[in-house]
Formats: structure tokens, C-alpha cells, sequence
């Protein structure tokens, strides 16, 4: 069931793996889960001590709030007061990736540091079995961050969780490669109480505009009201230069559709923006192994193209300090 690698346990998605992932978190260990977009670096949302721990073992600056992931909807509503519209999209989406912020209630119980001193608290219900499994049998909400360092790219396989947190965490759940492969949409209010993209992710706005009849515009952000809006995030050691056409120098080119026949790498050679999604962080990390700079071909910016883009962005920013 379980094996050992420099202290860190790698458990297999069977119940009894679920079980023994279970029974760290309730004693306030960190157990790297997987969900349908990225792994999830998980511990008790209601412990102190267990939501430090995930800080402390990302290296994650303490004024970036962190997703609440919940087994359904009754535990996100003791948890928050979601309006009508988010209520809405709940209902549609999930489980699947989306996160709602939404006001925190009074007596939610959520360790402080969860929300990073904000009113407000991000939810989410994850589609993946394992993830379903695991919340059920934990009973309780479970703050999860994506399971690596801060600020690099994010683990889409349990060896990639390894890659970056090896010996600083209790155990990895390994449920397989993520299918969707970017992090979840995160919607919010704005001043007027519009409904507003606060990150593009594997929900779009135009899989939204058919539930709510018109399409969430991005929040203008002037500062951090949700997780994953640091400039730059998602990053390789590497340098990544995008819109490119062709390769300069000694970079290794990332693809996108039949134009990039002599990449060294594709997101889609057909052009598919989820194929381009699902692989997206995967190949980052194999574009990063060759230890040459990266360049990344255009990426259409609709749909999916927008968490891809969105991401890619804040991959080749200039790093924060």
C-alpha cells in the first residue's frame, strides 16, 4: 500500500490508502491529493498548526490566501455565504474546477491563516474520486494549495509532487496524471457586485455565460483577494519567452498546432486547447529538465487559451523576491 521516500509515504488511491491519508490529516499532517486539475498539497483547514505547515513547506508568502476544498455543497455553506449567482454555478460545476469566494460566516471555524487576514474565503468541491474519497472519510474541509514550491511549476503526477517536496511533507496520494492539468476558475464579486473572473482556469467564461446568460468579465486586480494572482507563478528555473514562432539560440520550443512540426516539445500538434491544457505543466517540467531556456509558441486566447495564457504569463514574469 505504502512506500517509503526520504520520509515521504507514496499512497495508492485504494481505500486503503484513502484510510492511512486520512488518519495523517487528522493529525495534522500534509498529504499531497490528486484533483482533476492539479495535485493538492492538503492539510486540516481548521488546524493552525496544519495550515503553517503547508506555508512552511511551500516556502508560500503569508498574505496568499489559500483554496478550501469541500465534500459538497452543506460544507461549503457552513463554511461561507456564497450569493445566488455563485450558488448557481455551484450547483453546475461542480464537483469539477471551479472555486467560489465568497464572505466568510460567522463561527466557520477556518484557521486564520487560511484567508490570509481577508473576509473572504475561497471553496471549491474537487471532481476527482480520489479527492471525493478522501474528503468524505476526512470529514471536514481541507485547505490544498497545488503541491510544490511556490511560485514553480505546478504537479500534474505524483513524481512531480516528489520533485519538489520529497522529505518536507507526510504523504503523496498518487491517483495518476490530472486530466484538466491547470488549476481550477476562481469567480468572485466586484464592487457592484458583479460576478468576475479572479483567475482564468478549466471552467471558461463561455462554459459560464450558459449557466448565468452572460459572460464574467476578468476582476480588475489591484491586489490579492484570492489565491494565484502573484505576477509570477507557475515558473520553471528556466527563462520562457512566448509568442514564439521559432526558436532562438539554444531554446528549447514548446509547440502549439500543425505550424510547430519541428518543436521539441507540443502542447497540441492538432491545436486542441484541451489536449493543450491537460499537458500543459507536464511538459513545462520536461521543457525545464534540459536546463535551456524555453520558448513557447502563440496560444489562442479563447476558452481554455485563456488559464493556458494566463499561466504561461505568469510563468515568463519577472521573478518576485
Amino acid at each position: 500500500m505504502t512506500s517509503q521516500c526520504d520520509q515521504t509515504e507514496i499512497l495508492d488511491a485504494t481505500p486503503a490508502g484513502i484510510s492511512r491519508a486520512g488518519t495523517i490529516l487528522r493529525g495534522g499532517g500534509l498529504v499531497a491529493i490528486p484533483t482533476e486539475t492539479v495535485y493538492g498539497l492538503a492539510g486540516d483547514a481548521r488546524n493552525p498548526a496544519a495550515v503553517s505547515a503547508i506555508f512552511a513547506a511551500k516556502g508560500r508568502p503569508a498574505h496568499n490566501p489559500l483554496i478550501v476544498h469541500v465534500a459538497d455543497l452543506d460544507m461549503a455553506l457552513a463554511l461561507a455565504r456564497p450569493d445566488t449567482t455563485a450558488r448557481a454555478l455551484a450547483q453546475h460545476f461542480w464537483p469539477g474546477a471551479l472555486t467560489l469566494v465568497a464572505p466568510l460566516r460567522d463561527g466557520h471555524g477556518l484557521a486564520p491563516a487560511v484567508t490570509a487576514g481577508l473576509n473572504t474565503v475561497a471553496l471549491r468541491m474537487p471532481a476527482h474520486p480520489a479527492a471525493q474519497a478522501l474528503l468524505a472519510a476526512f470529514g471536514g474541509p481541507v485547505a490544498a494549495p497545488s503541491a510544490n514550491p511556490s511560485g514553480q511549476i505546478s504537479p500534474t503526477t505524483a513524481a512531480h509532487v516528489m520533485a519538489g517536496l520529497s522529505g518536507r511533507i507526510a504523504a503523496v496520494l498518487d491517483g495518476g496524471a490530472c486530466p484538466v492539468g491547470v488549476e481550477s476558475t476562481i469567480i468572485g464579486t466586484d464592487d457592484t457586485d458583479r460576478t468576475v473572473v479572479l483567475r482564468a482556469g478549466g471552467i471558461s467564461p463561455e462554459m459560464m455565460a450558459d449557466v448565468l446568460g452572460y459572460m464574467p468579465v476578468p476582476a480588475q486586480v489591484t491586489s490579492i483577494t484570492a489565491p494565484g494572482q502573484l505576477a509570477s507563478h507557475y515558473a520553471p528555473r528556466a527563462s520562457v519567452r512566448l509568442n514564439a514562432r521559432a526558436p532562438e539560440g539554444s531554446e528549447v520550443w514548446i509547440g502549439f498546432g500543425p505550424d510547430c512540426a519541428g518543436a521539441d516539445f507540443t502542447l497540441s500538434a492538432k491545436g486542441d486547447l484541451a489536449e493543450a491544457a491537460s499537458q500543459l505543466f507536464a511538459i513545462l517540467h520536461k521543457a525545464d529538465a534540459t536546463g535551456r531556456p524555453i520558448a513557447v509558441a502563440p496560444v489562442p486566447e479563447h476558452g481554455l487559451g485563456l488559464a493556458i495564457n494566463d499561466r504561461l504569463r505568469r510563468a515568463a514574469a519577472p521573478r518576485e523576491i
